[in-house]
């Protein structure tokens, strides 16, 4: 009785120093998640409920940020926005970005080059691609353009029509930013084990089928990371509207992120954009519980 004792006391000194060894390596990451995420939507909250230009004192104005949300045109505007942009880039990410990661991952011998080139773009500065794109994508000096003319036809208005400018920020924002959810893909195709497709080979599937019936299910837990991550990211976009047309033409590209932007440093409004920045995290959460809660229908994590 006495050994086990001992023996008992030992293991919860031992489960102690390892539950405060744990602690201590999450600490940066919390510190960090507390002073720039939780800490920020906690102030966001309270300023929304109030009158701020952050040069005189707060003042209290209870739901009025929140009611005229529903009724400013320009912020309604950012949310239909945002919206279409939901509709255009998460399938192009989502989808396209796993049609890529397929494809490379059966090209055995070119694998390296295709690798890089692929993710190359997403490291480079977005400010300094935007500035390149914004070039080659004028609708009178573009070099797209120019080459549209010396085949006869005429300038195509990629940045100045209401409709064509999402086609560009689309195609923009597939090369600059499809190397991440490639390399999520890729990744999670190389850890699905080799097993199942030899099994597949042996039973005669074709590769359409084993692709629908084996890697699509197995590889179903990078898809919802990779939804969500989009989702979330889509949701907050800001540097292609920003520094490609600034949220025109007009107010097309206008999302929520420039409104926030242009309401709270540029109007000085703190408390209203604080509202709209709620509001949208509010919109997220939301949307993210949602898909939590149905990823068991679909998402398969036990297969090894």
């Amino acid at each position: 009785m006495k050994g086990q004792k001992i023996t008992s006391v030992y293991i919860k000194s031992k489960n102690r120093k390892n539950n405060v060894a744990g602690y201590l390596f999450l600490a940066p990451t919390l510190i960090l998640f507390i002073g720039f995420n939780f800490i920020p939507i906690i102030l966001a909250f309270a300023l929304s409920f109030t009158k701020y230009n952050l040069i005189t004192t707060p003042e209290f104005i209870g739901l009025e940020n929140i009611m005229r949300i529903f009724h400013d045109s320009n912020t309604l505007i950012s949310f239909h926005n945002t919206f279409k942009f939901l509709l255009i880039l998460v399938p192009i990410h989502v989808g396209l970005g796993l049609i890529l990661a397929f494809l490379v991952y059966k090209a055995k011998r070119m694998q390296f080059f295709f690798r890089t080139a692929i993710y190359f773009p997403s490291i480079v500065t977005t400010a300094s691609v935007a500035i390149a794109w914004g070039y080659i994508f004028s609708t009178d000096t573009g070099v797209i353009n120019y080459f549209v003319r010396l085949l006869g036809g005429s300038n195509i208005p990629w940045l100045t029509d209401q409709t064509m400018v999402y086609v560009t920020i689309g195609l923009f924002s597939f090369w600059k930013f499809i190397g991440t959810t490639f390399l999520y893909y890729f990744i999670g195709l190389q850890n699905i084990p080799e097993g199942y497709y030899e099994a597949a080979r042996i039973d005669g599937s074709s590769s359409l089928h084993t692709f629908f019936h084996i890697t699509i299910p197995l590889l179903s837990p990078t898809i919802f990371f990779v939804m969500i991550t989009n989702i979330v990211g889509v949701f907050q976009i800001f540097d292609e509207p920003y520094l490609l047309t600034a949220g025109g033409p007009g107010t097309a590209t206008r999302t929520v992120a420039l409104q926030i932007y242009q309401t709270a440093f540029k109007e000085m409004n703190i408390g209203y954009g604080a509202a709209i920045s709620f509001l949208l995290f509010l919109i997220i959460l939301v949307i993210t519980l949602i898909q939590y809660a149905g990823q068991n229908k679909w998402v398969v994590y036990d297969y090894e």
